[in-house]
């Protein structure tokens, strides 16, 4: 029986990869299958060990897309990922000297403290690399094949789940045998990596039938839709941001519809229902982007701590700051209409995201209850105050020892036994307890970042790259219809990988310069693909990099706190 006042909780675990697949169908990167094989697989696991545990996982349509495409590499064989084509092929000697320098620039991408380090045999070759890394590019041809063999089943190894490792008695041998790895083992690992990739889609299902998950949808690219809808509303947060030359994205309204339309689409194709929930990308909100969601039929938004606050000042005739309990803890519905608006804490959230890597998994489990047993007695005057914790569910367990397992299993354990403590899904509280929603009278723009867009544009790279992107749709616009049905089609298609949110988060010179590069590198080819498939030259600009890079930011660049202030 759930308490009489519970404190209503939902995790609410953001599964995003953008599209890494070059012109030629290619993966340039190898995010996607190495965050299954670690942390997709890991995720769905705890909930099964926990039966009592509720939440929503999103999937955005382009990650799933990729899980499908890799689920068909490993039953054909036929890899078109660098990674995978080295550690499947038969005879490594084959490969050639521009693959081996690209393996050993690749198989140290990785946290060192809790994926390399902790392995003596994985950081031996590690201090090998350091030695030659001055002259890498010549020293990695006296390499000798088990060395390159070693390397790339390291890599794996060290990209396997928790929960993957504990059930698998192949894992166990490989760990334990250290060095000297055969081409038997290196097939067999290839084997148990396609059955966990193939695998993840149906358990996250099963357990969305069951009822004890809820998986939502974004905009199929992950594109910023409220950007496309209008640049302007960049400005309701950052008064004096300033904007691409462009004065607004061409046909911004189709595009970001379009967008919609076809996660709505894929979802039940691979989740057997439509999805009741939308998560925007990166929680992107303004007022015309919740209307489009209201009249697609979508239940419940989510976006960040920053932008209700920013909306509630917009709204309220007295403008005094009020605790955050007061207003922070409940859904809301604007002017009455649409999906509900679900906000998350921006502290609690982040709290998990990057600093809890750092304790011991019961103490951070102690001080997390805590927290959320603070929140229902300031909350006592609401009947189901309700915490929305909001986090991607792939990038901090990088930084946690034992990929989170510990902090993870002892977490779900303690919330289910709670006595005041509730964990349910959006859909659910939206069902169960309707006439908790309140009405908000405006919408102050904003993403679960800041409360504003800053991540993705107002400098100078950002504005170039939006810039550069509408050239490219006014050139779509003048040309698509010469070509046919099917060649339009393909020109939509690839014009929506332009438009998703992550070649903009990472321009700008505060960003990691590998990261930055790489993203760089990926996003002009894209818009040259684009150029391509419409039969027109494509503009010299492409040729020239949009941004450089340089910093150190946290985690790698790859997440954000959203909120300055200490919890």
């Amino acid at each position: 029986m759930p308490p009489a006042r519970a404190l209503h909780v939902i995790f609410c675990w953001h599964m995003h990869q953008p599209d890494y697949r070059d012109a030629d169908g290619f993966y340039s990167l190898p995010w996607t299958y190495l965050h299954a094989c670690k942390d997709y697989a890991d995720m769905i696991a705890h909930y099964e060990e926990n039966p009592l545990a509720r939440g929503v996982f999103n999937f955005v349509p382009v990650l799933v897309e990729q899980l499908q495409d890799y689920t068909a590499q490993f039953q054909t064989g036929q890899f078109r990922d660098p990674l995978l084509i080295a550690l499947a092929t038969d005879d490594l000697k084959t490969l050639s000297r521009e693959q081996r320098h690209a393996l050993l620039e690749q198989c140290f991408r990785l946290d060192p403290e809790h994926m390399l380090n902790p392995f003596p045999d994985y950081r031996r070759l590690h201090d090998i690399y350091q030695l030659m890394r001055g002259d890498v590019h010549e020293m990695a041809d006296y390499l000798s094949v088990q060395y390159i063999a070693d390397l790339v089943v390291w890599y794996h190894l060290a990209w396997t789940g928790e929960t993957v490792r504990r059930g698998s008695p192949l894992l166990q041998s490989l760990f334990a045998k250290g060095r000297g790895f055969s081409q038997k083992d290196r097939r067999q690992l290839v084997a148990l990596l396609g059955e966990i990739v193939g695998g993840l889609i149906p358990r996250y299902r099963a357990l969305a039938e069951a009822g004890r998950i809820e998986i939502s949808t974004t905009p199929y690219y992950h594109p910023i839709s409220p950007l496309l809808l209008d640049f302007s509303v960049a400005r309701e947060a950052v008064a004096d941001a300033p904007l691409p030359a462009c004065p607004s994205y061409p046909g911004g309204t189709d595009r970001a519809r379009w967008h919609l339309d076809r996660a709505q689409d894929s979802h039940p194709l691979c989740f057997g229902i439509q999805a009741q929930g939308v998560w925007p990308a990166e929680g992107g909100v303004s007022t015309a982007f919740v209307e489009m969601l209201g009249s697609a039929g979508v239940r419940w938004t989510a976006s960040g701590e920053g932008v209700l606050a920013h909306s509630l000042l917009l709204s309220d005739e007295d403008s005094t700051p009020r605790s955050r309990t007061e207003y922070l803890y409940r859904p809301y519905r604007l002017q009455g209409k649409g999906p509900a608006l679900f906000f998350r804490d921006d502290a609690l959230s982040d709290t998990i995201g990057f600093d809890y890597k750092t304790w011991f998994g019961h103490d951070a489990v102690t001080d997390f209850i805590h927290k959320l047993e603070a929140v229902w007695r300031q909350t006592e005057q609401q009947k189901n105050p309700i915490v929305s914790i909001i986090l991607d569910g792939e990038n901090a367990w990088e930084y946690y020892p034992y990929n989170g397992y510990y902090f993870l299993s002892e977490l779900y354990k303690s919330l289910t036994n709670h006595p005041h403590i509730q964990m349910c899904t959006f859909s659910d509280f939206v069902s169960r307890h309707p006439n908790d929603v309140k009405d908000l009278p405006q919408l102050a723009a904003g993403s679960w970042v800041y409360g504003s867009f800053s991540t993705w544009i107002g400098d100078v790279a950002k504005n170039r790259a939006w810039d550069l992107l509408c050239a490219a749709k006014q050139d779509v616009d003048r040309h698509i219809g010469a070509r046919t049905a099917d060649q339009q089609a393909e020109i939509l298609e690839q014009l929506g990988r332009c438009e998703g949110s992550d070649w903009f988060w990472w321009f700008g010179d505060y960003n990691p310069a590998d990261s930055v590069r790489d993203f760089d590198r990926l996003y002009r080819l894209n818009l040259r693909k684009l150029y391509t498939l419409m039969q027109i030259p494509a503009p010299e600009s492409l040729d020239e990099p949009i941004s450089h890079g340089g910093g150190a930011t946290e985690a790698g660049g790859a997440m954000r706190r959203t909120h300055t202030e200490g919890y």
